[in-house]
């Protein structure tokens, strides 16, 4: 058998399903595509809700619910509250896997050029990851490094997710336009490092703080045993740095002149990344409420959003400038 035949058989096959269905237009793509990013941020928010209502192991097992049963069922043991939240977690995962096989499938019968196919497929794949580290939490009783890794893998699913819907935005015969300078670029990626960081030293700081995803005697969840007053003081200080980045990339964007889509996008990031703080220090001082718990993982979601777009914007694929015939000569 020759070697990429059963690749060649799969690509087939989802090419021979697309055709089943209606061709998409390009607003129907880039819909879609702006669906599976808000499934792949709300997720992550509805993960932080099932861990401040102390609902992590409102399912105990995985994949099933409980032994035996993959839906919720009346025990003593555990609060029907906590079996809702879980469950309707685990049921939001079929929404966010439905989108990425609409996506695909959608790309697929438009023939979008290969990149665009690359992209798409990284959110079924995504989700199939995310949900074996989901189990993996759930399998382990919440130890806080896999809930940690689950909330660090939701982030790049949303980065890669706004790269998708900036692939689909773009002409597939059009060329490559640089918009910013280099080092402008690497900057940005210095910026999406130091955002990277701060989203680390933030699972730190869950991992040390009050909200365990369960409050069970019988079954304690591990904590992080380091001083999360200094994990908070790491967390913040990793945020100023990545915030003093971007004031030091406006200027040099500003210096170089940044078109309207990169403006709007810059001020946008700028202001997500201030709420955020102020989202932080009012935790900090109010002993960390539930319900801005949530607020933050969504305003973590945005950041990671805006960041990748600001930096989908600075390298973009404009449509082949049409050429203009010479006169012929008399």
């Amino acid at each position: 058998m020759p070697p990429g035949y059963h690749r060649f058989v799969l690509s087939r096959a989802i090419q021979r399903l697309a055709d089943l269905f209606p061709l998409p237009s390009l607003r129907a793509q880039r819909l879609i595509a702006f669906a599976v990013i808000l499934t792949q941020a709300g997720i992550s928010v509805t993960g932080a809700i099932v861990r401040v209502t102390a609902s992590g192991l409102g399912c105990p097992t995985w994949p099933q619910c409980f032994p035996g049963s993959f839906v919720p069922v009346t025990v003593a043991e555990v609060p029907v509250l906590h079996q809702a939240v879980e469950f309707g977690n685990r049921m939001l995962t079929f929404v966010v896997t439905l989108f990425a096989a609409v996506v695909v499938l959608a790309v697929t019968r438009a023939r979008r050029r290969r990149e665009v196919l690359v992209y798409a497929w990284m959110m079924p794949g995504g989700t199939v990851v995310q949900a074996i580290i989901g189990g993996i939490t759930v399998r382990t009783g919440l130890l806080w490094w896999t809930v940690a890794v689950h909330l660090l893998a939701s982030m790049v699913m949303v980065w890669l997710a706004v790269l998708l819907y900036a692939k689909i935005s773009e002409p597939d015969d059009g060329v490559q336009v640089v918009q910013v300078p280099k080092p402008l670029r690497m900057l940005t990626v210095l910026s999406a490092v130091a955002l990277a960081a701060t989203l680390v030293a933030g699972t730190l700081v869950t991992g040390a703080g009050p909200h365990a995803g369960d409050k069970s005697l019988e079954r304690p969840v591990e904590r992080l045993q380091v001083e999360i007053v200094t994990l908070v003081h790491l967390h913040a200080e990793l945020l100023v740095a990545y915030l003093a980045l971007l004031v030091g990339l406006g200027f040099g964007l500003a210096a170089v002149g940044m078109n309207k889509a990169i403006r709007a996008r810059f001020i946008v990031l700028i202001a997500l990344v201030c709420s955020q703080a102020l989202v932080g220090l009012v935790q900090y001082f109010t002993d960390v409420p539930a319900a801005l718990v949530a607020v933050h993982v969504g305003g973590a979601a945005a950041c990671t959003a805006a960041t990748a777009a600001l930096w989908a914007a600075m390298r973009t694929r404009e449509p082949v400038p049409a050429t203009v015939s010479e006169p012929v000569a008399a």
